[in-house]
């Protein structure tokens, strides 16, 4: 096997050490490693491997001989930096919003739509975390029986919104537990009229609202599950709501699938031998995904399956996964080794 040159932009963030991390852990084939981040970050010193590296500021001359570019910087850098890799030879793997409904770029969850990777123009699109878990567990139903319709209700840790919301998640219990007064500062991302209290609190907004009365993390979710499924025509509908978890996004998910007939049993096995996916389904002995117990682990975790008490197509599910690792750098590191496995990468 072949090694290659890889870059890592947002290096210092929680996503970009994240990457790192599940990099060394896949024991990705590297020859070279550049890690690169805002002028704000360069000059930290971040170990790999047990080498250290300096973190160096990301310009488009970063990324001359370059192969693989592993984007999580924030989606004005890679606006700005992204086509300036691929002028140089790099294919981009982002992880913002960036690029995901980008018609020329295909946005890829290897479970569900790794073949679209062949389409890429250099540039290739991870898509939002909550999407992510979703659609790795309702691929296999899709499969086997269609889908008609989707509405999902998540459940999201804070991590999601950055290592400064998780700072402030733990400030503001402290400060609830010693009677002590706070401002909210950072929560809900998108607040742009006032900020919330997340300590023992959920808050039904993540990202601005769009005209329609949906959030845009909402549309992200309905729009990105249209487009990974090649689905154009699928019913979907979203609510997400910031919990007071570190990390982990929880999903209750209502699936209509277009055949009739088909049984939990039927389901529970399907999902079960799935890739990715691991089932915890034993209501009798309390046994479903909890977000405390998926952090650190690759798969989405499947629960809770119950039929539907009014409609024979109808399915309810519980589903979690790591958002930091599934949700974003794994999703990455797998659209990595996927071009690898297809020989897209030169």
């Amino acid at each position: 096997m072949s090694n290659y040159h890889v870059a890592v932009v947002g290096a210092t963030g929680a996503v970009g050490q994240q990457m790192l991390r599940t990099l060394e852990e896949r024991d990705f084939p590297i020859a070279s490693l550049k890690l690169l981040s805002s002028k704000r970050s360069a000059g930290k010193v971040v170990s790999f491997k047990g080498k250290d590296y300096t973190v160096e500021e990301a310009t488009p001359e970063s990324f001359e001989g370059v192969q693989i570019a592993l984007f999580s910087a924030g989606g004005s850098v890679s606006k700005t930096l992204a086509p300036e890799a691929v002028k140089r030879g790099a294919i981009v793997v982002d992880n913002t919003s960036a690029y995901r409904m980008d018609p020329n770029v295909p946005l890829v969850v290897p479970e569900v739509n790794e073949e679209d990777l062949r389409a890429h123009n250099g540039i290739i699109a991870n898509p939002n975390c909550s999407t992510i878990q979703m659609v790795v567990a309702l691929e296999p139903l899709r499969e086997k029986y269609g889908l008609k319709k989707v509405v999902v209700s998540t459940y999201q840790a804070v991590s999601g919104a950055g290592l400064e919301a998780i700072d402030e998640m733990k400030q503001q219990t402290k400060a609830i537990l010693d009677g002590e007064e706070f401002t909210p500062e950072i929560l809900p991302v998108g607040g742009d009229k006032k900020h919330y209290q997340i300590a023992f609190n959920a808050i039904p907004q993540i990202d601005l609202f769009q005209e329609n009365g949906y959030t845009f993390e909402e549309m992200k979710m309905i729009n990105e599950t249209k487009k990974i499924m090649n689905m154009a025509e699928l019913e979907v509908a979203a609510t997400c709501v910031r919990l007071p978890v570190e990390t982990g996004h929880s999903e209750s998910v209502y699936i209509e699938t277009e055949q009739g007939g088909a049984t939990v049993a039927e389901i529970k096995e399907l999902l079960a031998s799935a890739p990715g996916i691991t089932l915890q389904d034993d209501p009798a002995n309390q046994i479903y995904p909890l977000a405390s117990e998926c952090v650190g682990k690759n798969d989405v975790f499947v629960g809770r399956i119950r039929h539907d008490l009014d409609r024979d197509n109808g399915f309810h599910m519980w589903i979690v996964s790591d958002n930091l690792l599934k949700g974003a750098a794994w999703n990455s590191v797998q659209i990595a080794e996927s071009l690898v496995k297809l020989k897209l990468l030169s």
